[in-house]
């Protein structure tokens, strides 16, 4: 009888064993997959000729786990731009497949910290990328320059590291950090938009915005093969007059958007348990920000194609979730709208009139 339960004990070890060196081999193989998958990502040569956006950061400074704060990047051709940088965000881009290295130039539409918390791990990414033998630039309002120097100081020992563990070839000291370009608004009302490059056939325009206590602020617009998007940042749509000229006949509008319906019940409840500052705090941001029926409203006087509501808030922690976000966005734009997610990629094809969706997550 013994004899017959040590074998059974023993036959139970061996298939436990196994078990563990099939499940250790099975997750090797799965890994082996997920990371030659990942690094052979080409998601550029997958689009079209054309202007394309790819979102990186969706969310706001309220607690997300599937947003990270704001981030976008603008492809024409071989061309990235990105527009703001939330922590997090420059993870995210490159979990979508797109090379940090290739990255042109940063625009900041304002700096409060969802925008401009990512700023130095982009930095770096870009810098080891391709080895980058030059900064990376930086354009913003008046102040981006006090911005980037307080990043560069910041990181300055990191980098120290980098090269000194990796060598030049890796990551070359001149290359290191953020050159700020900054830019004034023209005009004496400010709602001029100014010209900040036209090259290769892309022309990039920025306006200031009504985003005060946040000054200055700006919203941004691009212009390539035909096909236009205009970026908003954080604003108040209907005190931006500027706003409204520059998004004028925009293939794709991304706005910002905050549901007043959805906070209403993260005040009850801060009310409730007597958290008197979250409850300030939850009315003190309506005044700057935009509802997604103001953002409807701006898109159609704008004879907008699509509209996107980007900068979510409050966090949607289900799709659900979405017609209480949209509220009654529809009955004020008729073309189509959708919220902006993590990964997604709004694409403008060359020669083209509507917009095609995509994920890279």
């Amino acid at each position: 009888m013994k004899r017959v339960l040590f074998g059974i004990l023993g036959l139970a070890l061996l298939a436990t064993a196994l078990g563990v060196v099939f499940q250790t081999y099975l997750a090797r193989a799965l890994y082996e997959r997920r990371v030659d998958r990942q690094m052979s990502l080409e998601r550029l040569s997958e689009l079209p000729a054309g202007l394309h956006l790819a979102f990186c950061g969706t969310g706001s400074p309220l607690p997300d786990p599937s947003r990270a704060p704001s981030c976008a990047v603008v492809i024409a051709g071989d061309r990235l731009f990105v527009v703001d940088s939330g922590a997090g965000s420059a993870g995210n881009l490159l979990l979508m497949g797109i090379p940090a290295g290739q990255i042109e130039a940063v625009l900041l539409t304002h700096f409060h910290s969802d925008h401009i918390g990512g700023l130095g791990d982009l930095a770096l990414q870009r810098w080891i990328g391709l080895g980058h033998t030059e900064p990376l630039p930086v354009m913003g309002p008046q102040g981006v320059e006090t911005i980037i120097a307080g990043f560069n100081q910041a990181y300055a020992m990191d980098a120290t590291y980098r090269t000194g563990h990796h060598g030049e070839a890796i990551a070359p000291p001149s290359g290191f950090g953020m050159e700020a370009q900054a830019f004034e608004i023209a005009g004496s009302d400010q709602t001029a938009p100014v010209k900040l490059l036209e090259n290769g056939g892309l022309t990039i325009w920025a306006v200031a915005v009504d985003h005060a206590p946040a000054s200055p602020a700006v919203a941004y617009r691009f212009d390539y093969q035909g096909r236009s998007l205009v970026m908003s940042g954080d604003l108040a749509a209907d005190t931006s007059p500027g706003f409204q000229a520059l998004a004028a006949g925009a293939d794709l509008l991304v706005i910002e958007a905050l549901q007043p319906r959805l906070l209403d019940i993260i005040n009850d409840g801060a009310r409730r348990r007597g958290n008197e500052r979250l409850d300030t705090i939850m009315v003190d941001i309506r005044d700057y920000h935009t509802t997604p029926e103001q953002a409807a409203a701006a898109a159609s006087a704008a004879q907008a194609q699509t509209l996107v509501l980007n900068h979510i808030v409050p966090a949607l922690p289900s799709r659900s979730l979405h017609p209480a976000f949209l509220g009654n966005a529809a009955t004020a734009f008729t073309g189509p709208i959708r919220i902006a997610e993590d990964g997604m990629v709004v694409s403008l094809v060359a020669g083209g009139d509507d917009a095609t969706f995509l994920s890279w997550r």
